[in-house]
This record gives structure tokens, C-alpha cells and sequence, in this order.
């Protein structure tokens, strides 16, 4: 995967020049509105449509909708439901929609991730993996303590965040480091909530984590799909 083919294949055409222009004035929007005025409508409005305008971007810039680009059109949609669905309602229920919708997006991404997890030499499918069981050991034992009833579905998101991780490594380096950086959006989110982790404008690297890793995620799955179909591992070894 080079940078070259990235951009060629999101910048194929005007209709998703376009896309990536929204998408990148909304998530700007987003980010600093983030910093200035974190409640404001302003704020809201662009959460609600970082994720289609990432959605229009990825179908905009792929002619292949085999099932890597539907499952992660399906993970983004489940997404944007985590992004809107807890604006109506309070409390733990609030807390409880975001996680049941983002489990569902990284069902769907495991499910578009998983035939190719085998898409790279045998040295290179164990060890870039195994950070990601650290991380997800180091935050439910930082969390426990003060998650309470909430530790199950904690368990059983992050668990699933890891799994969608090790598996974003079969499509490259570039989904590899956006399952990361996914991992670590949500963990701030996790520490806030039940370990106190004071962040100085913690909202605003939520959002900004999040959105690089949706994006890096949306980029690996455009260079994919433009390539031509070989056997699993081969174009990965030939990259190595």
C-alpha cells in the first residue's frame, strides 16, 4: 500500500473529491468547535454527520462493493447510531446505546475484516497483534474498580474492540494503525467515565482519535478494494 495509490483511489473522480472536501470541512468543524465550544450546536450537528460524509467518501471512491466495503458501510453506519443515539437519552441508558450500536459496528467490521486475516507472511500475523489483548487486559483492570454493573458490557465491548484491532492488521499497516487508534479513542472514553482520568480537553482527542481512525480505516479498505483479486498473502508478501 503507498500513499500514491491511497490517493489516487479516493480522488478518482469529482463526485468523491467532493466527498472527501465535506468530509474534511465537518470533521475540521467538528474538531475545532471541540476546543472552542464543546456543547455547542455546532458540535452536535457536525458529530452526527462525520460519519456519512466518511460513508460518502468510501462509496464514492470504490467501484468494488464486495463484502469488505458493505460490512464497513455497515460499521459506519452503526457508528453514526453510536454518535446520535445517546443525544435522547440520559444517564446509564445513555451510555448503555453507545455501546450496544459501537458493538454492532465492530461486529460488522470483524465480519469485513475477518477473510482477510490471513493477508500477510506468518512472521507478520502474530506479533503486531498482541498489543492489542495488552491494551485490552491493561483497561479492564484499570476500569474495574469503578465500572460496577457496567463492567460486563465493558468486558465484552472491549474485548470485541481487540478482536476488530488484531483483525485490521490483515488489510495493511494503514488499518492497522486505525484499529489502534480506535482502541485508543475509546479507551479515554472508558477511563473518564470509571477510572477518573482527568484529560485536559478530553473531548476534543476523543474526537480527534476517533475520526483519524475511521478515516485510516475508510483509506485501507479504498486502496484494497482497487486492487485485483490474488490468493490470500500474496499481496501483502509482495509489499514485504
Amino acid at each position: 500500500m503507498s500513499l500514491r495509490s491511497i490517493v489516487r483511489g479516493i480522488g478518482r473522480d469529482s463526485r468523491s473529491r467532493a466527498a472527501v472536501a465535506a468530509a474534511g470541512l465537518v470533521a475540521g468543524l467538528h474538531l475545532v468547535s471541540q476546543l472552542v465550544v464543546p456543547d455547542s450546536l455546532v458540535s452536535d450537528i457536525t458529530q452526527v454527520l462525520l460519519m456519512p460524509a466518511l460513508a460518502a467518501v468510501l462509496l464514492t471512491s470504490t467501484t468494488d462493493r464486495g463484502p469488505l466495503v458493505r460490512g464497513v458501510s455497515v460499521a459506519l453506519f452503526f457508528s453514526w447510531l453510536g454518535d446520535t443515539l445517546p443525544r435522547f437519552v440520559d444517564g446509564d441508558p445513555a451510555f448503555l446505546c453507545l455501546v450496544a450500536a459501537f458493538l454492532v459496528a465492530q461486529g460488522a467490521y470483524i465480519r469485513a475484516f475477518w477473510p482477510h486475516r490471513d493477508n500477510a507472511p506468518p512472521w507478520r500475523r502474530c506479533w503486531p497483534r498482541l498489543p492489542y489483548l495488552a491494551a485490552f487486559a491493561v483497561l479492564v483492570v484499570w476500569c474495574a474498580p469503578g465500572a460496577g454493573v457496567m463492567l460486563a458490557p465493558v468486558i465484552v465491548y472491549g474485548l470485541a474492540l481487540a478482536v476488530m484491532g488484531m483483525l485490521s492488521t490483515g488489510l495493511g499497516a494503514l488499518a492497522g494503525v486505525g484499529g489502534a487508534i480506535f482502541m485508543l479513542s475509546d479507551s479515554l472514553i472508558a477511563l473518564d467515565a470509571f477510572a477518573d482520568f482527568d484529560l485536559l480537553h478530553r473531548s476534543f482527542w476523543v474526537m480527534l482519535t476517533y475520526i483519524a481512525a475511521q478515516a485510516l480505516i475508510v483509506a485501507a479498505v479504498i486502496d484494497r478494494s482497487d486492487r485485483p483479486s490474488a490468493p490470500l498473502g500474496i499481496t501483502e508478501t509482495r509489499q514485504a
